[in-house]
């Protein structure tokens, strides 16, 4: 597993091993950067360059640091495994993003409140247990989701999925075991 593409592509990400974590797979990872860099939102500009992002179930860290790689201004990471967060301090500090690098340790469905809303949301919940719309409901009313921000829930392929109150499915993409299904919050899509 590596960064993909930015000014730390190539570089290698640490991983915790056994099962405890599924990290977002380098071609997902590329394809879904080349969807937010190049899609609909492009014509707005880039809604990675400048972002604040929330990586949640953030695990490794790999889409919250391919966003920095590629020009967010900062990533905070929120994570609940001991095993996960160690690789994740591990791969934030190799790629010296410490100063733009928030990690925390707690559980998406249900965090602290936020001292400030993300622009760009990546949310990776284990498969099969629902997690994603308790998350997302439970984010948004902590006030880390933004107005108009973009959302990218990965769910397993064969997975259901209902956007919660207040999100609007703008697209969907399958790469394998995965389905990413991006979203607006709280705003018409682009």
């Amino acid at each position: 597993m590596r960064i993909v593409g930015g000014s730390h592509r190539g570089r290698p990400l640490a991983a915790p091993e056994g099962p405890t974590v599924r990290p977002t797979s380098d071609r997902a990872r590329e394809a879904l950067f080349n969807i937010l860099e190049h899609g609909s939102w492009a014509a707005q500009g880039s809604p990675v360059a400048g972002a604040r992002v929330l990586d949640a179930f953030a695990g490794t860290g790999a889409l919250g640091l391919e966003a920095l790689s590629r020009g967010a201004a900062h990533a905070t990471f929120l994570e609940q495994s001991a095993a996960a967060m160690a690789a994740l301090k591990t791969n934030v500090a190799t790629l010296k993003e410490t100063a733009r690098a928030v990690i925390l340790r707690g559980d998406a469905t249900a965090p602290t409140r936020a001292p400030e809303s993300c622009s760009l949301v990546f949310l990776d919940p284990p498969y099969g247990q629902e997690l994603g719309p308790k998350a997302l409901t439970a984010l948004a009313k902590a006030g880390w989701i933004a107005e108009a921000a973009i959302v990218v829930l990965e769910v397993g392929a064969r997975e259901d999925f209902a956007a919660p109150e207040g999100f609007a499915v703008v697209d969907e993409r399958r790469y394998g075991a995965a389905r990413l299904v991006l979203m607006r919050y709280g705003a018409p899509a682009p």
